[in-house]
């Protein structure tokens, strides 16, 4: 095959990966830890990556399997191959001592393209399959969330990941859905409910506990320049007991966006429960549009936090839990434990057949409406 037809295909294999996932070289390119223009090259054929392992992750963002990626790694061999001169043949080349010396050339600076992703293990010229583990490692997904009109923040500060760690984060778990709906179940009759941004204060204050459902909002970012590759997100239950016996107090009635985030859906009633995906829906438009997920692993720095939603539910426990996010830098590896804005364990009570109240603005006053189902 002539080198143009083995780089050529190699190119249009990206190229179709690309345009199948839909975002833009900008958007990609942050995910990867490369520059726009770079994955730019790579899809027109201007420029074959020096290692595979960059092409292989830009794959996993669009959703190829594992027979695609094969054959994509196959594509780029040839296309290396085909980009590198030939050897000459042993005896063809210049006797010893004879012709003229070359000048000395000025070594070039480093091609973006070609330098590995900051943060990364040395790229390897043939990849060894990681089979299973790696593709269901992937199959987390994480999204960069827009809250503003969805969601009012609760009071986050920031935590440090612990000195070995190259990224922080802020976490804010006192998060009310639409900035208005969410439940909790307290033990006696308390005030009124509090505004959004004052939830975490007044719940304190009372000993409250979300009932049925948590949403958690986690802004990760790196401490320098260099990338932090985000890998995975597991969760670890540490405490598991009966559902409380509280009566769940609703904080509003019918209250809805028109935006539902993408996010992280974790169901605690599990003996494992994991973070899995979903896509949101934006409603704004004329015709509304789908919010795609958006796959591990992907990088971030200083200059680039990314915005980590989870929504956890149960009905038949009262749980303690932490989140775990795995990450990968300058030939490391680690994970760091995420828990509520104080460090502790998040905590979600189930809360179905208890007693429901919401509260008559007009008359000042709790007022029943049933039992309740999954909180929100």
């Amino acid at each position: 095959m002539p080198e143009d037809d083995r780089v050529g295909e190699f190119a249009r294999r990206v190229r179709a990966l690309k345009t199948r996932d839909g975002r833009s070289y900008e958007a990609l390119g942050r995910r990867l830890g490369v520059g726009a223009s770079t994955l730019h090259r790579y899809c027109s054929g201007a420029t074959v990556p020096e290692g595979f392992a960059v092409v292989d992750r830009l794959a996993l963002l669009c959703g190829a399997d594992e027979e695609e990626r094969r054959a994509l790694e196959a594509a780029w061999t040839r296309a290396d191959a085909a980009r590198r001169p030939a050897a000459p043949e042993p005896g063809t080349g210049p006797a010893p001592g004879t012709g003229p010396e070359p000048a000395p050339v000025p070594e070039p600076a480093p091609e973006p393209a070609h330098a590995p992703v900051p943060g990364l293990p040395p790229e390897r010229r043939r990849r060894r399959w990681a089979g299973a583990g790696l593709v269901g490692g992937a199959l987390a997904v994480v999204g960069a969330v827009t809250l503003g009109a969805v969601l009012l923040p609760g009071k986050a500060r920031e935590r440090a990941a612990g000195p070995a760690a190259p990224l922080t984060w802020t976490v804010a778990s006192d998060l009310w859905k639409n900035g208005c709906g969410h439940t909790y179940l307290v033990e006696r009759t308390p005030p009124p409910p509090p505004e959004a941004a004052d939830a975490r204060s007044w719940a304190a204050a009372r000993g409250a506990v979300d009932g049925g459902e948590t949403l958690v909002r986690v802004s990760v970012q790196g401490k320098g320049a260099a990338a932090v590759v985000l890998q995975a997100l597991h969760v670890r239950v540490v405490e598991r007991g009966a559902p409380l016996p509280w009566a769940a107090y609703r904080m509003d009635e019918g209250c809805g966006g028109a935006v539902t985030p993408r996010r992280f859906e974790v169901d605690l009633d599990r003996p494992r429960p994991v973070a899995r995906a979903v896509d949101g829906y934006d409603a704004s438009g004329r015709e509304g549009r789908t919010l795609p997920a958006v796959s591990f692993p992907y990088a971030v720095d200083a200059a680039e936090p990314e915005e980590l939603l989870v929504s956890a539910g149960t009905t038949g426990c009262d749980c303690r839990w932490y989140l775990e996010l795995e990450w990968s830098a300058e030939g490391r590896r680690g994970t760091v434990r995420i828990g509520d804005e104080d460090g502790a364990p998040f905590r979600t009570s189930g809360a179905e057949g208890r007693p429901v109240f919401g509260y008559d603005s007009v008359g000042r006053a709790w007022i029943t409406g049933g039992e309740s189902g999954q909180g929100g």
